[in-house]
């Protein structure tokens, strides 16, 4: 069976230890040198890049989240292994793993690394579709006339290569369509390469539960569960034309990933629809301070990740949950687009002053939307007025020094407490 030895990426026809370095971490398949599409994950990104940048913290559980009443944004895999995981409120996160080292997120600094692994993985193919700042799909379909080598010794280079000058690991997953390239990711991380192939496919799918398809949450597998479908096999035996009756539009989209159907193309740079951050306070509060300073932070976090996809948007919206959970949404049009932290904080700050009599809040989040490319953006009707335009032309020497010399270089006074 073909063999690929992700070490030092011998090929052989024995799967085992590789006969060139004797390095147990080989992978095999029949399908070695077929399949084109992949899907790479970095391995905890958040938390790993803080360990990369701090090295002390190497064997130390990591959490990289909000304070007491936020949520996990990402757990080390030490963290993992006394159950946190992504997502979960950071209280019993650290009734789970009380050692655990907590830090804040650092959007632009994840999000500088993040365009590192994106420019590697544009060496490859300009078929590159990203997901996330950690993660993306890219087709190599055509790729081994140019490099010299089958995709699966193109994405083990590449794996390599991100460990080798980045600082952190990533799993990958190769098949013949996104749907089960991802799902190849996950079945081996950290630093995994699995394979799915054609051939396999049917078989391989047939035991796998229905939450294993993405997308599909809590609410739609108990609705399958209710009518007797558990796994993808159970998928398998319902009719087409019920299951479009019974869920729709995505009763289509199951009975099609139910048999390893996923005929989406790999879509390069394909532009986010909108941008947001937003913050679990630590207490609910009323303080007009300390919320104008999240406020800040989270437009300045908003601002970098514009920055990084190159995009403007020209529509702020504002979210505040009160501390009985409604939600108050607030938004506001720009008569020109915006990427920059302080346009994007003198349209939100005037939204959050109208609702204070709804105060205590324990979330504020900010966003932009109505997103384009942002060449042109922050030129016309604002920067008529003269301390708008030092404003932002303030912002943007911070940005250059920021580029030059780190994150840290510099901050504005409204980021101090």
């Amino acid at each position: 069976m073909p063999t690929l030895c992700r070490d030092c990426l011998t090929a052989s026809d024995a799967p085992g230890r590789c006969p060139a370095c004797r390095s147990p971490r080989t992978v095999s398949h029949p399908e070695l040198a077929a399949l084109a599409i992949a899907h790479l994950d970095c391995d905890a990104f958040y938390a790993a890049v803080e360990k990369r940048d701090d090295p002390s913290l190497a064997d130390r559980p990591v959490i990289v989240g909000g304070g007491a009443r936020g949520v996990v944004s990402t757990a080390c895999y030490i963290a993992r292994l006394s159950g946190v995981r992504s997502a979960m409120p950071m209280f019993r996160a650290l009734k789970l793993c009380p050692d655990a080292v907590v830090i804040h997120p650092r959007m632009q600094h994840y999000v500088k690394v993040s365009r590192e692994i994106r420019a590697i993985m544009l060496e490859l193919t300009p078929a590159v579709e990203p997901l996330s700042l950690d993660e993306a799909f890219l087709d190599l379909t055509g790729t081994e006339r140019l490099h010299h080598a089958p995709p699966a010794v193109l994405v083990a280079r590449l794996q390599a290569r991100i460990e080798r000058e980045i600082g952190i690991t990533a799993s990958v997953g190769l098949s013949h369509n996104k749907f089960l390239a991802k799902i190849a990711s996950d079945l081996d991380k950290p630093r995994g390469l699995r394979l799915i192939g054609r051939g396999e496919t049917e078989d391989f799918l047939a035991r796998q539960p229905v939450s294993i398809i993405w997308g599909v949450g809590r609410a739609t597998v108990a609705a399958l569960e209710r009518d007797g479908i558990r796994t993808l096999a159970d998928l398998r035996g319902r009719d087409r034309r019920a299951l479009l009756l019974r869920f729709g539009s995505l009763g289509d989209r199951l009975y099609r990933l139910a048999r390893g159907e996923d005929a989406r193309r790999v879509v390069a740079d394909q532009a986010p629809k909108s941008i947001s951050h937003e913050t679990t306070l630590a207490e609910d509060t009323s303080d007009p301070d300390l919320l104008r300073w999240h406020l800040w932070t989270l437009c300045e976090q908003v601002s970098a990740r514009a920055k990084a996809h190159g995009l403007a948007g020209a529509t702020v919206t504002l979210k505040l949950k009160r501390s009985d959970h409604t939600i108050l949404t607030r938004r506001q049009s720009l008569r020109t687009p915006t990427q920059m932290a302080d346009r994007l904080y003198r349209t939100g700050l005037p939204m959050l002053r109208r609702d204070m009599d709804s105060a205590p809040f324990r979330l504020i989040g900010i966003g932009l939307a109505t997103l384009s490319p942002a060449h042109g953006a922050d030129a016309e009707d604002d920067l008529l007025a003269p301390e708008t335009a030092r404003r932002l032309a303030a912002e943007q020497v911070a940005d250059r020094i920021r580029a030059r010399f780190g994150q840290e270089a510099i901050s504005f006074g409204r980021s101090l407490r």
